[in-house]
């Protein structure tokens, strides 16, 4: 179809209209001309919304959805919808599934499923087979047939030999490493920060050096072999330390943070609320200010929602039996203007597309429209109402967010709320 939206200010830094208020006429999924004013042409549909903002695309790092194994948390075409709806034009989708995503053939299967999608699916294939951290998977084959990234969701790989020749042999195709920050032998049972709060509430406490001590082993690694490594997710402020001085030595990592860890800390914890369950852990204040610094600074690259959707089954249980994770991606935006600012918001959830190989649309005529729509005014509180996931297990209820999204505009397709 051909749209035509009105007055929209344009949010984008490599675009000649950044900063300007203007008509952006899109036909066959093109940009074919942006003026002051554009008149209505017949077979054009015409998107006129209160305070219209758009900005290139965004792209979240870490989204799990449960299908192919548990479609009663998400399936991929409903968490498709609500990516879309939450801003989103491309999502990188974790290997959390049963069975796990560590073959050509189950990364075929993901993308087969968001063929005509106006968000463009990305899969993460598992680095090792079955997510197990013993074998590697086949790597070429996944990423010959889709897969933009190797890592095991949420388990770290605790042999360093094995990430060692995954680094190594990466390079042959410049494939992107992926490697969770977490020592298991120090984390051992725990599933909170390791604090005051921990021992206050008599939990079982991860100390920060369980994510510290793998980062600066996984460095010392791409240090010997080279290769790309990305490490997501990091909590704390010697992590982001440790990433910075690894980054000046001209090591290719990255890393990004998560909405809730930017917006939250671990005194949420007193509620019990297995909603702020999450790995790693919510962390204290100290880290919440390290990890804004490192978003200022560029030690940070990109923020992800680390949207894990669960089923009432596994969350509403006590605080100890209760699955890790929280939807995210309907909250993220405005949870990320609240705290950051609209550039710096736009920036963070779209610098991560060059890191894993993604290409960026920058606003202009002639260049594929893909456009994130939203509205950066208006304070509200995040409630149950919000959450268009099919599990309702979210960290951000009763949370201020600042501004709306209306949709977005992408790969020919316009989805609004």
């Amino acid at each position: 179809m051909n749209f035509l939206l009105k007055a929209a200010y344009v949010i984008d830094p490599t675009s000649p209209f950044h900063h300007q208020s203007v008509d952006v006429l899109i036909e066959n999924g093109t940009i074919t001309d942006i003026n002051t004013k554009i008149n209505t042409k017949a077979n054009i549909e015409e998107v006129v919304l209160d305070n219209l903002h758009i900005s290139q695309g965004w792209f979240d790092s870490s989204v799990s959805f449960g299908e192919p194994g548990y479609e009663e948390r998400e399936t991929i075409m409903h968490g498709l919808d609500v990516a879309a709806k939450s801003g989103f034009t491309s999502v990188a989708l974790n290997p959390n599934t049963n069975p796990i995503t560590d073959t050509s053939a189950s990364i075929g299967f993901l993308m087969s499923k968001a063929l005509h999608s106006a968000v463009t699916l990305h899969p993460i294939g598992s680095l090792t087979n079955k997510s197990d951290g013993i074998d590697m998977a086949e790597l070429y084959d996944m990423q010959q047939e889709g897969a933009i990234a190797f890592g095991d969701y949420k388990k770290a790989i605790q042999n360093p030999n094995l990430l060692k020749i995954a680094l190594l042999y990466a390079q042959n195709f410049d494939g992107l490493v992926q490697s969770f920050p977490q020592n298991n032998h120090i984390a051992g049972k725990g599933m909170v920060n390791e604090e005051e709060q921990s021992t206050f509430l008599g939990l079982k406490g991860i100390p920060n050096i369980a994510e510290e001590l793998q980062i600066a082993r996984d460095i010392f690694l791409l240090e010997y072999t080279g290769g790309k490594l990305h490490i997501p997710t990091i909590s704390t402020a010697k992590s982001v330390q440790l990433i910075k001085e690894a980054k000046a030595k001209g090591l290719q990592v990255s890393c990004s943070i998560t909405v809730h860890h930017l917006a939250l800390t671990d005194s949420k914890l007193s509620s019990f609320d297995s909603n702020y369950k999450v790995l790693p852990p919510l962390r204290t204040q100290k880290d919440v200010d390290a990890l804004k610094k490192g978003i200022n600074d560029g030690t940070i690259d990109m923020v992800t929602s680390d949207h894990q959707p669960m089923d009432i089954e596994h969350k509403n249980v006590e605080f100890d039996n209760a699955k890790y994770g929280t939807t995210g991606l309907e909250s993220a935006f405005g949870t990320l203007n609240n705290i950051l600012g609209i550039e710096k918001t736009i920036a963070m959830l779209t610098n991560g597309k060059t890191i894993f190989g993604i290409k960026n649309h920058s606003i202009d005529i002639g260049n594929e429209a893909n456009l994130s729509l939203f509205n950066p005014k208006g304070d509200s509180k995040f409630r149950r109402e919000h959450i268009l996931s099919t599990s309702k297990n979210s960290a951000f209820m009763g949370k201020v967010i600042k501004g709306t999204t209306y949709g977005i505009l992408s790969n020919g397709k316009m989805v609004l709320k």
